[in-house]
Protein backbone atom coordinates (compact mmCIF):
# COMPACT_ATOMS: atom_id res chain seq x y z
CA UNK A 1 0.00 0.00 0.00
CA UNK A 2 1.30 3.44 -0.89
CA UNK A 3 2.31 5.76 1.92
CA UNK A 4 -0.55 7.93 3.05
CA UNK A 5 -3.23 5.65 1.57
CA UNK A 6 -6.10 5.19 3.98
CA UNK A 7 -7.74 1.82 4.43
CA UNK A 8 -11.49 1.77 4.86
CA UNK A 9 -12.87 -0.19 7.75
CA UNK A 10 -16.20 -1.87 7.05
CA UNK A 11 -18.69 -3.02 9.70
CA UNK A 12 -17.66 -6.67 10.11
CA UNK A 13 -13.91 -5.98 9.94
CA UNK A 14 -11.90 -5.75 13.17
CA UNK A 15 -12.68 -2.33 14.59
CA UNK A 16 -15.83 -1.96 12.51
CA UNK A 17 -19.24 -1.10 13.94
CA UNK A 18 -20.46 -4.72 13.63
CA UNK A 19 -17.19 -6.35 14.72
CA UNK A 20 -17.97 -9.53 16.63
CA UNK A 21 -21.36 -10.07 14.96
CA UNK A 22 -21.44 -13.64 13.64
CA UNK A 23 -22.31 -14.26 9.99
CA UNK A 24 -24.54 -17.29 9.42
CA UNK A 25 -22.77 -20.38 8.13
CA UNK A 26 -23.91 -23.92 7.45
CA UNK A 27 -27.14 -24.57 5.54
CA UNK A 28 -27.57 -20.77 5.22
CA UNK A 29 -24.38 -18.81 4.55
CA UNK A 30 -24.03 -15.04 4.80
CA UNK A 31 -20.88 -13.58 3.22
CA UNK A 32 -19.72 -9.99 3.48
CA UNK A 33 -18.62 -8.40 0.18
CA UNK A 34 -18.75 -4.82 1.46
CA UNK A 35 -15.03 -4.28 0.87
CA UNK A 36 -15.37 -5.15 -2.85
CA UNK A 37 -15.15 -2.31 -5.39
CA UNK A 38 -18.32 -0.60 -6.55
CA UNK A 39 -19.32 2.80 -7.85
CA UNK A 40 -22.73 4.39 -8.18
CA UNK A 41 -23.84 7.31 -10.32
CA UNK A 42 -27.09 9.21 -10.07
CA UNK A 43 -28.71 12.24 -11.62
CA UNK A 44 -28.85 13.92 -14.99
CA UNK A 45 -26.11 12.85 -17.37
CA UNK A 46 -25.21 9.61 -15.56
CA UNK A 47 -26.62 7.23 -18.17
CA UNK A 48 -25.35 9.25 -21.14
CA UNK A 49 -21.86 9.55 -19.66
CA UNK A 50 -21.60 5.80 -18.96
CA UNK A 51 -22.95 4.97 -22.43
CA UNK A 52 -20.32 7.27 -23.96
CA UNK A 53 -17.67 5.19 -22.15
CA UNK A 54 -18.97 2.07 -23.89
CA UNK A 55 -20.99 0.77 -20.95
CA UNK A 56 -24.10 -0.92 -22.35
CA UNK A 57 -26.91 -0.03 -19.97
CA UNK A 58 -29.71 -2.50 -19.28
CA UNK A 59 -33.35 -1.54 -18.77
CA UNK A 60 -34.41 -0.26 -15.34
CA UNK A 61 -34.40 -3.01 -12.69
CA UNK A 62 -32.25 -5.22 -14.87
CA UNK A 63 -28.57 -6.23 -14.79
CA UNK A 64 -26.03 -5.99 -17.58
CA UNK A 65 -22.35 -6.76 -17.88
CA UNK A 66 -19.38 -4.60 -18.86
CA UNK A 67 -15.90 -6.11 -18.96
CA UNK A 68 -16.48 -8.31 -15.91
CA UNK A 69 -18.52 -5.80 -13.93
CA UNK A 70 -22.20 -6.14 -13.15
CA UNK A 71 -24.16 -3.07 -14.23
CA UNK A 72 -27.31 -2.57 -12.12
CA UNK A 73 -29.81 -0.06 -13.47
CA UNK A 74 -31.83 1.02 -10.43
CA UNK A 75 -33.51 3.94 -12.23
CA UNK A 76 -33.21 5.89 -15.47
CA UNK A 77 -30.31 7.90 -14.03
CA UNK A 78 -29.34 5.63 -11.11
CA UNK A 79 -26.69 3.07 -12.04
CA UNK A 80 -24.49 0.91 -9.82
CA UNK A 81 -21.34 -0.81 -11.05
CA UNK A 82 -20.21 -3.85 -9.04
CA UNK A 83 -16.66 -5.01 -9.67
CA UNK A 84 -16.21 -8.08 -7.52
CA UNK A 85 -13.55 -9.40 -9.93
CA UNK A 86 -12.99 -6.34 -12.15
CA UNK A 87 -11.42 -3.69 -9.91
CA UNK A 88 -9.15 -2.35 -12.65
CA UNK A 89 -12.05 -1.80 -15.05
CA UNK A 90 -13.98 0.03 -12.35
CA UNK A 91 -10.95 2.14 -11.45
CA UNK A 92 -10.62 3.23 -15.10
CA UNK A 93 -14.26 4.28 -15.24
CA UNK A 94 -14.04 6.09 -11.91
CA UNK A 95 -10.88 7.95 -12.99
CA UNK A 96 -12.53 8.97 -16.26
CA UNK A 97 -15.63 10.13 -14.40
CA UNK A 98 -13.55 12.20 -11.96
CA UNK A 99 -11.77 13.93 -14.87
CA UNK A 100 -14.88 14.51 -17.01
CA UNK A 101 -16.20 18.05 -17.35
CA UNK A 102 -19.36 17.20 -19.31
CA UNK A 103 -22.65 16.41 -17.52
CA UNK A 104 -21.94 13.15 -15.74
CA UNK A 105 -24.34 12.93 -12.79
CA UNK A 106 -22.97 12.68 -9.29
CA UNK A 107 -21.55 9.93 -7.11
CA UNK A 108 -24.23 8.21 -5.06
CA UNK A 109 -21.57 7.03 -2.56
CA UNK A 110 -22.67 3.39 -2.84
CA UNK A 111 -19.12 2.25 -2.06
CA UNK A 112 -19.35 3.89 1.36
CA UNK A 113 -23.04 4.00 2.16
CA UNK A 114 -24.18 0.49 1.22
CA UNK A 115 -23.30 -2.92 2.62
CA UNK A 116 -22.97 -5.72 0.06
CA UNK A 117 -23.84 -9.17 1.36
CA UNK A 118 -24.30 -12.56 -0.32
CA UNK A 119 -26.73 -15.18 0.93
CA UNK A 120 -26.11 -18.77 -0.20
CA UNK A 121 -26.22 -22.35 1.02
CA UNK A 122 -28.46 -25.41 0.62
CA UNK A 123 -31.36 -23.75 2.51
CA UNK A 124 -31.12 -20.52 0.49
CA UNK A 125 -34.64 -20.78 -0.99
CA UNK A 126 -36.21 -21.30 2.44
CA UNK A 127 -34.19 -18.44 3.93
CA UNK A 128 -35.09 -15.98 1.17
CA UNK A 129 -38.77 -16.91 1.32
CA UNK A 130 -38.70 -16.08 5.04
CA UNK A 131 -36.67 -12.88 4.64
CA UNK A 132 -38.43 -11.41 1.59
CA UNK A 133 -42.11 -11.33 0.65
CA UNK A 134 -41.43 -11.42 -3.10
CA UNK A 135 -41.60 -14.64 -5.10
CA UNK A 136 -37.92 -15.08 -5.93
CA UNK A 137 -38.19 -18.57 -7.44
CA UNK A 138 -36.16 -18.88 -10.68
CA UNK A 139 -39.28 -19.12 -12.86
CA UNK A 140 -40.53 -15.78 -11.44
CA UNK A 141 -37.28 -13.88 -10.79
CA UNK A 142 -34.60 -14.28 -13.44
CA UNK A 143 -30.82 -13.96 -13.33
CA UNK A 144 -30.92 -10.43 -14.77
CA UNK A 145 -33.75 -9.13 -12.55
CA UNK A 146 -33.36 -6.66 -9.70
CA UNK A 147 -35.81 -6.32 -6.82
CA UNK A 148 -35.90 -3.10 -4.84
CA UNK A 149 -37.81 -4.33 -1.81
CA UNK A 150 -37.44 -5.31 1.84
CA UNK A 151 -35.13 -8.17 2.82
CA UNK A 152 -34.76 -9.06 6.48
CA UNK A 153 -37.04 -6.12 7.40
CA UNK A 154 -34.82 -3.49 5.76
CA UNK A 155 -34.99 -1.62 2.44
CA UNK A 156 -32.67 -3.41 0.05
CA UNK A 157 -31.73 -4.18 -3.52
CA UNK A 158 -31.43 -7.89 -4.28
CA UNK A 159 -30.53 -9.98 -7.31
CA UNK A 160 -29.23 -13.44 -8.13
CA UNK A 161 -25.50 -14.10 -7.98
CA UNK A 162 -23.85 -17.28 -9.29
CA UNK A 163 -24.12 -18.89 -5.84
CA UNK A 164 -27.17 -17.26 -4.29
CA UNK A 165 -28.56 -13.77 -3.78
CA UNK A 166 -26.63 -10.54 -3.40
CA UNK A 167 -28.25 -7.98 -1.12
CA UNK A 168 -27.32 -4.28 -0.94
CA UNK A 169 -28.62 -2.04 1.83
CA UNK A 170 -27.75 0.87 4.12
CA UNK A 171 -24.44 -0.01 5.74
CA UNK A 172 -25.66 1.11 9.17
CA UNK A 173 -28.05 -1.89 9.23
CA UNK A 174 -25.24 -4.46 8.81
CA UNK A 175 -25.37 -6.03 12.28
CA UNK A 176 -29.19 -5.99 12.28
CA UNK A 177 -29.28 -7.76 8.92
CA UNK A 178 -26.76 -10.38 10.04
CA UNK A 179 -28.88 -11.08 13.13
CA UNK A 180 -32.06 -11.35 11.01
CA UNK A 181 -30.39 -13.90 8.73
CA UNK A 182 -29.02 -15.85 11.71
CA UNK A 183 -32.50 -15.94 13.28
CA UNK A 184 -34.00 -17.21 10.01
CA UNK A 185 -31.28 -19.86 9.69
CA UNK A 186 -31.97 -20.96 13.26
CA UNK A 187 -35.71 -21.13 12.59
CA UNK A 188 -35.12 -23.29 9.50
CA UNK A 189 -32.81 -25.60 11.45
CA UNK A 190 -35.35 -25.97 14.30
CA UNK A 191 -38.11 -26.97 11.87
CA UNK A 192 -36.04 -29.33 9.75
CA UNK A 193 -37.73 -32.64 9.54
Amino acid sequence: MAAGTATRIYPFMPGGAADGTKLASGAVVLSDLTDRPRFGLKGGGSAAWLAAQGVKLPAVNRIGDHRGMRVLRLGNEDILLLAEDAAETLAQINTGWQAATVPKGYSSWREEGWAWMRLSGPDLAKAMSGLCALDLRPQKFGVDDIAQTRVGHIEAVTFRSPTGFDILFDITASAYFARAVAAMAGHIEEHRG
